[in-house]
């Protein structure tokens, strides 16, 4: 099991931080018009984050899978499990709820008023189906378990860690957190979403991997015990 100790860290780095940032993003939603608000978030577009938004988004479509399937090379095929029970979870709700809602995206939106919106070129726009974010959802729920991996293996030796170890530990959380984010704001800034289908995204991606951890830890302690033998 996860320590106090270490989990009080990842609360700390990982899931206080998140909250701050879904405060000030529920603060937004709050004050500001959909449309206002997709726009001052669009409004600042350069070709290098063009560019780079447009490739680093596509990361949520395949390539963080893969990734997910590098344990195995180390014969540890439960964590990749962990990852797939995750994002199976996660992606079903996601996906009743795109059905269920069946709201448009911006560039439908934007169709039917006068005002401008900025679009990257090479990036094929979607239409429905925006609320919630499927792409947002992913990249929150890929890095979560990283986090929680992380914490994972970080707390099973139960020996004091050095400064060094707990400044790459804590720092480690803050970058995967910041990974995760990026990819959702990458949906805005790709008029592909609005703020509030990542934001409810994000919390799916967020919340998941948290609930399947609690179903599965027990046999992923007893995969760990096996190793340390």
């Amino acid at each position: 099991m996860i320590s106090k100790q270490v989990f009080n860290r990842m609360v700390y780095f990982y899931t206080v931080p998140y909250l701050v940032l879904l405060t000030v993003v529920l603060g937004m939603l709050y004050m500001y018009p959909k449309i206002e608000l997709h726009l001052l978030l669009n409004s600042y577009h350069t070709s290098f984050l063009d560019t780079f938004f447009k490739h680093y988004t596509v990361l949520a479509e395949w390539p963080l899978y893969i990734v997910a399937l590098l344990p195995l090379l180390w014969k540890k095929g439960k964590i990749t499990l962990y990852y797939a029970i995750s994002e199976v979870a996660g992606g079903i709700f996601v996906q009743l709820l795109k059905h269920l809602f069946s709201s448009d995206r911006p560039v439908s939106v934007f169709e039917n008023s006068h005002l401008v919106l900025p679009l990257v070129q090479g990036v094929e726009m979607h239409h429905s189906n925006s609320f919630p974010s499927g792409h947002s959802s992913t990249f929150f729920m890929f890095f979560t378990c990283c986090a929680i991996v992380l914490a994972y293996y970080y707390s099973k030796d139960n020996k004091p860690h050095t400064l060094r170890t707990r400044i790459l530990f804590n720092a480690s959380l803050l970058l995967l957190l910041f990974l995760a984010a990026l990819g959702a704001y990458s949906r805005v800034y790709l008029s592909q979403h609005f703020l509030s289908d990542i934001c409810v995204g994000s919390i799916i991606g967020f919340t998941t991997p948290f609930l399947m951890f609690y179903f599965c830890e027990r046999k992923l302690l007893k995969s760990k015990n096996k190793e340390i033998k």
